[in-house]
């Protein structure tokens, strides 16, 4: 039997634009004495990556279009907050009072394209999904190899909420260095 253990990283500050994460998880993990081995596998907020990358919007510099205003009306949303979220959709799945589901530009069907206001400073802004999540695990992957020599796996994961559960669930949206899928024909 193959044990496994799962090890929060500790003691990371709140990231913002330009950070290395690969450099911010290895001094993490070091300080907390749980050096990184080969096989981890490191799983990554959206939000910490999307900072990371700049891809944060101020929502007071974004003007909504007639459709967001339309759709911020049935929904109760900012305007400014439903237009975002209309850029980073391909298709809305459903409307109505406090929610916006739809299907995000990187295929996830999930609320609000994955746009989101969790730890981020500023009142105001907003960090999208990132714009290509298996290439920011690739990265931050290779960025952990290069300072350890380790070989990890990197998840770049979201929040999403079930229809009819009470809960969320977490999602992969983005993998480097691991099948996330079993191919079972």
């Amino acid at each position: 039997m193959n044990p496994v253990q799962v090890i929060a990283i500790e003691g990371l500050p709140l990231i913002d634009k330009g950070d290395n994460l690969a450099q911010l998880i290895c001094e993490a993990a070091e300080k907390q004495h749980t050096p990184i081995q080969n096989g981890d596998i490191f799983v990554a907020t959206h939000v910490a990556v999307s900072k990371a990358e700049g891809n944060v919007v101020d929502l007071d510099k974004v003007i909504p279009s007639k459709r967001a205003k339309e759709i911020a009306e049935k929904t109760g949303k900012d305007p400014a907050l439903v237009e975002v979220i209309l850029r980073e959709s391909r298709e809305i799945v459903r409307v109505r009072d406090g929610v916006l589901i739809t299907e995000s530009r990187q295929g996830f069907v999930c609320a609000n394209s994955g746009v989101d206001r969790s730890n981020i400073r500023g009142e105001r802004n907003v960090a999208p999904l990132p714009r290509d999540p298996d290439l920011s695990a690739r990265r931050i992957r290779h960025g952990i190899k290069k300072l350890t020599g380790r070989d990890v796996a990197v998840i770049v994961s979201d929040t999403h909420g079930r229809p009819f559960r009470m809960g969320e669930v977490n999602v992969a949206v983005g993998v480097s260095g691991l099948k996330p899928i079993r191919d079972r024909r």
